[in-house]
């Protein structure tokens, strides 16, 4: 049986600057996540349909809820903790 073991990040505190890189790189993983949904035939429905490949979730970033939004940016959020607590730098 498989069991999550992520890296703990929860003593990593991402720096004020690196704020506007979570947004984009959340904004990133919306476009990656949408793109590959319609690559497989996905379209927007205002609820969400498996039979008919519909997601209300297939609208630009902008349009998003601040919830929806939020679930990006946790997983933003989590890979820049990770980038910082195996010692590298973002520097631009």
């Amino acid at each position: 049986m498989y069991t999550p073991n992520p890296m703990d990040t929860s003593d990593v505190k991402i720096p004020e600057e690196l704020e506007p890189l979570m947004e984009m790189i959340a904004r990133n993983t919306h476009e990656v996540w949408s793109a590959g949904r319609m690559d497989e035939g996905w379209t927007y429905g205002p609820a969400r349909s498996d039979e008919r490949k519909e997601h209300p979730g297939l609208v630009a970033y902008e349009e998003l809820s601040e919830r929806e939004k939020d679930y990006d940016r946790a997983t933003s959020r989590e890979t820049l903790k990770v980038i910082l607590k195996l010692g590298y730098k973002i520097t631009k």
